[in-house]
């Protein structure tokens, strides 16, 4: 299994904290307004575990994925 980040949209603030930490990660989608989670083969730990301590609501968090399995 993969740890994959993920974003619970009904607790987001659009801070964009995320977006500034982590862009590699985060993006906005221009259609939407949400945040949303890149498509990467593998997460950069450190930085996404980062934005997870800095997001004033707690909505970042890790969970598992079994699409590369």
């Amino acid at each position: 299994m993969q740890m994959i980040p993920s974003i619970d949209i009904g607790q987001c603030t659009d801070c964009g904290s995320c977006l500034e930490v982590c862009p590699e990660v985060f993006s906005k989608n221009s259609e939407t307004g949400y945040i949303e989670i890149v498509f990467l083969d593998e997460y950069p730990e450190d930085c996404v575990q980062e934005t997870i301590s800095i997001c004033p609501t707690d909505c970042i968090s890790w969970e598992e994925s079994d699409i590369n399995a």
